[in-house]
């Protein structure tokens, strides 16, 4: 069953298209049919900058456990940093 929730996320990033690497402003995460992933439901990730058109886009279809796991590995890779090392200004700042 197709949820029909989106959820939309301002991103600063990049991210490698079919056209090459384009600046990442936006993301949608939701559950749906893929349309590449052997599945009948995935989490689907898009990743856009949609000022830059059709072409700047990289979508990812996951299954719920790989989903998690993603969750969590990008979680212990910034709890493994310096606080703020990734962060827009890449200073590192003291976590709260």
């Amino acid at each position: 069953m197709c949820t029909y929730t989106t959820h939309k996320v301002e991103l600063d990033g990049a991210a490698k298209g079919a056209s090459g690497w384009f600046t990442l402003t936006d993301g949608a995460v939701y559950v749906d049919h893929p349309q590449h992933a052997a599945r009948e439901h995935t989490l689907n990730i898009d990743f856009t900058n949609p000022a830059d058109g059709p072409s700047a886009r990289a979508a990812v279809e996951l299954t719920e456990e790989a989903a998690l796991a993603l969750v969590e590995a990008i979680q212990k890779a910034l709890a493994s940093a310096p606080p703020g090392l990734a962060a827009r200004g890449g200073e590192p700042a003291e976590r709260g």
